[in-house]
């Protein structure tokens, strides 16, 4: 049997905090493992920690686990040009920007399995201003968040600086914002459908999660 197994940035050193983040990534994506069971495959996300880790990873699944479809999905840490709407092209343009910055060979894998979260995770956590402001009560400033369309033009330095901005108030129960305190739990609140409308390489990355499963 053959099944999805995605080797994602993040999680941090210890197995307890991969564990949570498995499990927002995993309510984040849950259209997608839900049709993956339906379908009788096996569903594996599995957090590795840094990006190097999960490059690591990934190309070590591709040998050990050539039936699988194994996906790599880890942040771009910089702006990328918008993608033209060509799969093939557009899959070629997120290899390409792994090869020239962190110097990863990647011939040995499909490129359309190549995932970015661009230009980081909290991109798409800040997509959902209504689960945020959810999460954390009274206090959150809401209007700090970025608040253009397009997250992925929002520079990633930008993004931490804000979403801490908002967090800011020291009256917050849950505090500031911290990746390895909320970034698990966010991922559970947030909408996907909201996360597609403004971060586009998750439209790209969800629509082909959807396909590659549905013709598995």
């Amino acid at each position: 049997m053959t099944g999805i197994a995605i080797y994602v940035e993040g999680g941090g050193d210890h197995t307890d905090q991969k564990a949570q983040l498995r499990t927002g990534f995993d309510v984040l994506l849950k259209a997608q493992k839900d049709a993956a069971r339906a379908r009788r495959l096996h569903w594996k996300l599995v957090p590795c920690g840094g990006r190097n880790a999960a490059y690591d990873a990934f190309v070590a699944a591709i040998r050990i686990e050539p039936p699988a479809i194994n996906v790599l999905l880890v942040d771009s840490e910089e702006g990328l040009a918008v993608e033209n709407g060509e799969a093939k092209r557009d899959a070629k343009a997120r290899v390409n920007h792994l090869t020239n910055r962190d110097g990863w060979d990647l011939n040995m894998a499909s490129a359309e399995r190549i995932h970015l979260m661009v230009q980081c995770m909290e991109a798409w956590i800040v997509a959902d201003p209504d689960a945020l402001a959810e999460f954390y009560g009274q206090y959150f400033a809401r209007n700090a968040l970025p608040g253009r369309q397009n997250l992925e033009e929002e520079p990633k330095q930008d993004v931490y600086a804000k979403l801490e901005q908002a967090t800011g108030d020291r009256r917050l129960t849950k505090g500031r914002y911290g990746k390895i305190k909320h970034a698990a739990q966010l991922l559970q609140c947030i909408d996907p459908a909201k996360v597609v409308k403004r971060c586009p390489r998750f439209a790209t990355f969800t629509k082909w999660l959807d396909h590659a499963i549905a013709s598995a």
